[in-house]
């Protein structure tokens, strides 16, 4: 159990901190120039709905949805919901949460627009790439990169479930949709950067600082929401908090610019050879997440700590 003051002095750096980060970022947009906005490149956080229709349903139907499984969640860990659950329960709750999601390339294609993806091949339809593209990542997420978590930081999941490679199932699911959600909310605000100011060294530098951001304060607003959840737990929380933050940061250092240049051609009559296919979707998805695991396994070794995979420390 974490004393009162401890936890007082891990909340005080952790503003200090992300103050901090939030304070350089203000500061870079203060450098910038004004890109001159014509109608087709007018400073924007979602995708134009003329340019770029098949984006904008997807991240639309997103962004609305998103607020609900939020909610959904909040629930269920606020009345502690959870201790009547069992391992099926768990499943059936995060596969209920995720559908929406995953269901959405084949019932609602033009979510709140009329999208051109409802004339195309279900195979062929941004929100079936886009999900296929997340779904990869979070498999491999779960599959490998949790293992980081239980040999570097020592965290352990202790709910009843059914695991693969001793991760719950449950947290597969979860993934998913909370991704669903991190990815869309960095492509509105890398989005809005790209859209805003003029190309150059300035724009360039903002645009890396608030990925760096976005990515810490990502992780760490997840491992604080989900602190009060008492079986998803850490050794040492001051550390969870600090290096697990950075972390867990790694996989949306390379995840978050990557998917916002995700199948840029969709929408574009003179590049429709660019456009990518299903196969390129796995491709892509898998090349980034082996970038993630690379650079993972160099932190590791950097702090000197075995990987051991298939079983949490005791």
């Amino acid at each position: 159990m974490i004393k009162s003051g401890t936890e007082n002095d891990i909340a005080l750096t952790m503003a200090m901190v992300l103050a901090t980060m939030f304070s350089i970022v203000y500061g870079l947009v203060f450098l910038q120039i004004p890109q001159k906005s014509t109608s087709a490149t007018a400073s924007a956080y979602y995708p134009c709905q003329k340019a770029q229709p098949s984006k904008y349903a997807y991240e639309m139907y997103n962004s609305y949805y998103t607020p609900i499984w939020i909610a959904g969640f909040a629930v269920i860990v606020i009345f502690q919901l959870y201790e009547q659950f069992d391992a099926a329960t768990y499943n059936i709750v995060t596969i209920i949460l995720a559908l929406p999601f995953l269901l959405q390339p084949l019932l609602f294609p033009s979510a709140f627009h009329n999208s051109p993806d409802t004339h195309r091949p279900f195979l062929k339809r941004y929100a079936t790439k886009a999900n296929l593209w997340i779904a990869i990542y979070s498999f491999i997420g779960n599959y490998w990169y949790t293992h980081y978590f239980y040999s570097v930081l020592k965290a352990k999941y202790s709910m009843p479930a059914t695991r693969l490679n001793n991760v719950p199932i449950a947290m597969f699911f979860a993934t998913h949709f909370y991704f669903s959600s991190y990815h869309v909310f960095s492509n509105l605000c890398l989005r809005k950067i790209k859209t805003s100011f003029q190309g150059g060294w300035r724009r360039r530098l903002l645009y890396i600082s608030t990925v760096i951001v976005l990515s810490y304060f990502t992780a760490f607003m997840e491992t604080l929401t989900i602190s009060s959840f008492p079986y998803y737990s850490f050794e040492d929380r001051d550390m969870a908090y600090k290096l697990g933050s950075a972390f867990y940061g790694i996989y949306f250092l390379v995840s978050f610019p990557a998917f916002l240049e995700f199948d840029e051609a969709i929408d574009c009559e003179e590049n429709k050879g660019k456009e990518v296919t299903l196969w390129d979707t796995v491709v892509q998805s898998c090349g980034y997440g082996m970038i993630i695991l690379c650079l993972l396994d160099f932190v590791r070794l950097q702090v000197g700590v075995p990987l051991i995979v298939g079983s949490m420390p005791s």
